[in-house]
């Protein structure tokens, strides 16, 4: 089986049209597929044109002296790999299960989310990276890998049967594992009861697949000026943004954060970090501050840098230079990155661009490979999540215990239980709306079971800008707020009128009390516009229009 075998298909437009939820009538249960039950077939990869089938052997799977081992555990089943003469690429396991033809199939994102989760029919080629779940009848179930594993995982589904890849390589090459044994996953699957909610079965299954996410001791809100200021800040403006968020934030609440984001590199404009961290907290709030700590300079050690042929065939990214983190000397650089930005006095460090820095592509640029064949790390007995772990351990250190991380660009299935908050989606926008309602919207919604389950999620900000009517901007401010989640505004100077900030107010009012709203229609469209939050004679109802009347699909 070759990589194009494996690319992700276009779903047809007919698929969000046949989401609407099968009559109860309708009387067959969703079949489920016990994933401790053996799968009818085991193979692994020395590259995907060199399938190896294993045979079974009780507990074990070998051809040679390649071997898979399933071993119960307690979260599901623990998947082991052993390879002491080959460099493996990856191992595959399939289960046999009937689906109906109406079933829907959700999956989850390698990285951030671009707007493109959503429930479709079945299509089998296309790539579910960490969790999936089926829907049909009114019962969800759901199947994925624990986080924190140590390979990159990608399931399909398919009429007859579901498809477990576990990427084990290093670099875009086979890891070389010699005598060790890699414990390369531990699958997971949850059976749905029948009428519960979509929202909940997903939750549910969420926390099943972290037993430890870190959670911040407050909430995470205040503001950021990229959506305003795309790079062109200071720290005067950054000062204004801190009395802006501290003025609003509820009286004896949770201080807001003020965010510094890229652009704080220029001297000129900001001469001194440590003495804008002490004018944000005289102001009422508490600095952060953006960082990217991969990034090299071209003036550097080149015996540092990651190989150019990890872009593939994007040569226009050659200039984009990133450290190696499997070379000592290079993951220290890194890590100073983020020790630095604490010794300036930063409460929260918010680092950005590591997956597409690691593996030279973006979420929606990899289907079902994250980065291209042919190159490897300098570091070749890791594999990619092993590596991806240990950059994130070590930039948890770095931080300290009491410095809140946000991951961005950062692979949220391996971040849970190390950071507090992850960008969950791609960048919205301070300047055209459709792209905040296709990426924050969508991302909010579909990765919200991950929310307090594997971290905060932070489906990012909420710009207040001239450049977006402000009726749309006051729909998004409210669904965050009133989601859980992070908010964090970017508010540009001279749109912060007295109804915004009464607006801003109620929101970081209700983002203090720590609320719960879900959607309603998560089945039936890829922005889900019915949002439901509390419970029982309580609840409530709340519709948002997010579409603009003459929206340009070419806006993006």
């Amino acid at each position: 089986m070759n990589r194009r075998d494996l690319i992700l298909g276009a779903a047809s437009a007919a698929s969000l049209a046949a989401t609407s939820v099968p009559s109860e009538t309708i009387q067959p249960s969703l079949p489920f597929a016990d994933l401790r039950e053996a799968p009818s077939q085991i193979a692994a990869f020395a590259g995907l044109d060199d399938a190896r089938i294993l045979t079974r052997s009780g507990a074990e799977w070998r051809s040679g002296d390649l071997a898979v081992a399933l071993d119960n555990a307690p979260q599901g089943v623990a998947v082991s790999l052993a390879a002491p003469s080959l460099a493996i690429t990856h191992v595959r396991l399939r289960w046999q299960i009937q689906h109906p033809d109406d079933t829907l199939v959700l999956g989850d994102a390698w990285e951030r989310s671009y707007g493109d989760l959503g429930w479709r029919n079945l299509v089998p080629e296309r790539p579910l990276p960490w969790y999936c779940a089926v829907h049909q009848n009114g019962s969800t179930h759901s199947y994925g890998v624990a986080t924190g594993a140590a390979s990159l995982a990608l399931w399909q589904i398919d009429a007859s049967g579901i498809t477990l890849w576990l990427d084990v390589r290093s670099g875009g090459e086979g890891v070389i594992l010699g005598s060790r044994a890699l414990k390369a996953a531990t699958v997971v699957a949850r059976r749905g009861e029948r009428g519960e909610s979509v929202v909940n079965a997903l939750s549910a299954f969420c926390r099943s697949l972290c037993p430890s996410p870190r959670l911040p001791r407050s909430t995470v809100y205040g503001s950021n000026d990229w959506y305003y200021a795309y790079g062109k800040n200071s720290a005067d403006g950054i000062v204004r943004d801190a009395d802006l968020v501290a003025s609003l934030a509820p009286p004896g609440g949770p201080k807001p954060y003020a965010i510094v984001d890229d652009g704080w590199q220029d001297k000129q404009r900001f001469p001194d970090m440590a003495a804008l961290t002490a004018r944000i907290q005289s102001s009422g709030a508490l600095p952060g501050l953006w960082i990217r700590p991969l990034r090299a300079q071209r003036d550097g050690d080149r015996k540092l840098l990651l190989p150019e042929a990890r872009f593939g065939d994007r040569t226009d990214r050659f200039k984009d230079l990133a450290y190696d983190p499997t070379i000592p000397e290079a993951r220290e650089a890194a890590l100073e990155t983020m020790r630095l930005a604490v010794r300036w006095g930063n409460k929260l460090v918010k680092h950005d661009f590591s997956t597409y820095e690691l593996f030279g592509a973006w979420g929606n640029e990899m289907g079902p490979s994250m980065t291209a064949n042919g190159w490897h790390f300098n570091d070749r007995s890791r594999t990619n999540a092993e590596i991806v772990l240990d950059l994130y351990r070590g930039l948890r250190e770095a931080a300290g215990e009491q410095t809140v991380v946000i991951g961005c660009n950062t692979i949220g299935h391996l971040a849970a239980g190390l950071f507090e908050a992850n960008r969950t989606g791609d960048d919205v926008s301070g300047r055209i709306w459709e792209r905040t309602r296709r990426m924050g919207v969508n991302t909010l919604a579909f990765r919200l079971p991950q929310n307090r389950a594997f971290f905060i999620v932070d489906a990012d900000c909420v710009p207040i800008t001239k450049a977006v009517a402000w009726e749309k901007t006051r729909m998004w401010l409210d669904a965050i707020a009133r989601s859980g989640t992070a908010l964090i505004v970017s508010a540009e100077p001279g749109a912060v009128g007295e109804p915004q900030k009464q607006a801003l107010r109620d929101a970081f009012a209700i983002a203090a009390s720590s609320p719960v709203s879900v959607p309603e229609d998560l089945l039936l469209t890829s922005t889900p516009r019915h949002w439901r939050s509390g419970g029982g004679s309580g609840a409530q109802s709340k519709t948002y229009l997010w579409e603009e009347e003459g929206a340009s699909p070419f806006s993006i």
